[in-house]
């Protein structure tokens, strides 16, 4: 969220630079995973995919700090300082990306469904849902402050040894599930092994549990890149830190006492309450003006994304074939991180520049997110229902059979 406010307020209010940020860091996100997923099967260890990874994440996080449109121009004198600065933030975000993804979306995910089995795993994705939350809630109440300022080199340098930092701890706290071996495979063949058609037949309900995460990711990316955004330059709510934050700490609270239910209701059925209650919060997201009443709205809607996800996410690893999850972790992120970030902010930006509203600042005429980003992603999240009722009905069928 920050990367896009960063860019935002220091170089471009075009959002089609967010749009191409975002896309092509999903892409890259993507390929990492493809490769390193299937790298670590090959192998049979996660661990050092998670320490090294989170190390160079950390640094490459911390490197943001140094783009601003002056110093593009001193590298590039041709070019135009902006230009030039936005496509650096681009370049770097895919190189961030790929280290990020190399430990997180490739070797954490796969160890967390090595160590997890169907019993727990509502349990488990529904801490891993939280955690991101009470994260963000850290960063909005102490450290925005540091944006609000243009202290940008602070704000990355803190974050980015933060994060390179869990990647020393995890030297010493990961520790790789004893059944995992180090398996032969054939090259580019292993690492397209979800893409094979012979794969989707045999796995079925899998893909169609990646469908239906694909058209929530969706939705959320209509208008999850351009929230910040939004508050602050449509609503003109200057402390949306604290809106954010309080938004934050009562939906992760809902998460905790709803989210045990996930397990004992059935993870497919769980998921059409939490898209309702997500819906009705996009709805109000598209109403609410008054930093009271964006409260409400984004509490109702955070709540609901925070459980659907989690329901979402552990039906997907129910399903993943267990010899082959570092492979499937890949497949994962095209549906979940490649189609959405691509798809989703390029919705977003074509209804903000069809919306045409605008302001001056110095001079410069400068785009804002309008309500109907929200309009547009309630209508994305209703396609939702489409995969998770056919799974339900092959889930029933074969329950019976």
């Amino acid at each position: 969220m920050y990367f896009n406010v960063f860019l935002y307020n220091t170089i471009s209010t075009d959002p089609r630079y967010i749009a191409a940020m975002v896309g092509w860091s999903a892409a890259a996100a993507t390929l990492t995973t493809l490769l390193m997923g299937a790298l670590s099967d090959r192998v049979g260890k996660r661990k050092p995919f998670i320490v090294l990874g989170y190390l160079l994440w950390g640094l490459s996080t911390a490197a943001f700090g140094f783009i601003t449109p002056a110093n593009a121009a001193r590298l590039f004198p041709a070019a135009n300082g902006a230009a030039a600065a936005a496509a650096m933030v681009v370049v770097l975000d895919c190189v961030m990306t790929f280290f990020g993804s190399t430990a997180n979306d490739a070797a954490f995910n796969a160890y967390v469904t090595d160590n997890t089995d169907p019993a727990n795993r509502g349990r488990a994705e529904r801490v891993l849902a939280i955690l991101p939350l009470i994260s963000m809630l850290i960063i909005f109440g102490l450290f925005d402050g540091l944006t609000q300022q243009g202290r940008w080199r602070e704000f990355f340098g803190i974050f980015g040894l933060g994060v390179s930092a869990v990647g020393l701890i995890a030297l010493f706290l990961v520790k790789d599930a004893p059944e995992l071996k180090p398996r032969r495979g054939g090259g580019l063949a292993e690492l397209l092994y979800g893409l094979r058609p012979q794969v989707i037949r045999e796995n079925p309900e899998l893909y169609l549990a990646f469908a239906a995460f694909c058209l929530f990711s969706v939705a959320v990316q209509v208008f999850f890149p351009y929230l910040i955004i939004y508050i602050q330059n449509y609503l003109g709510i200057t402390d949306y830190a604290i809106v954010l934050g309080v938004v934050l700490l009562i939906a992760s609270a809902v998460s905790v006492l709803s989210g045990r239910f996930i397990d004992r209701f059935g993870k497919l059925r769980f998921c059409f309450p939490a898209a309702l209650v997500m819906l009705l919060g996009l709805l109000g997201m598209y109403f609410v003006r008054g930093m009271a009443g964006v409260m409400l709205a984004g509490t109702v809607m955070m709540s609901g994304y925070m459980l659907l996800s989690a329901a979402l996410s552990a039906t997907i690893r129910d399903w993943t074939p267990r010899g082959k999850v570092g492979h499937f972790q890949g497949i994962r992120m095209i549906f979940a991180v490649l189609l959405p970030m691509v798809i989703g902010p390029s919705l977003g930006a074509a209804v903000i520049r069809g919306s045409k509203s605008t302001y001056v600042e110095l001079g410069q005429v400068k785009a804002v997110p309008t309500p109907g980003i929200y309009l547009a992603a309630a209508a994305v999240l209703l396609l939702t229902a489409i995969p998770v009722l056919i799974l339900r009905k092959r889930e029933k069928e074969t329950r019976h059979s």
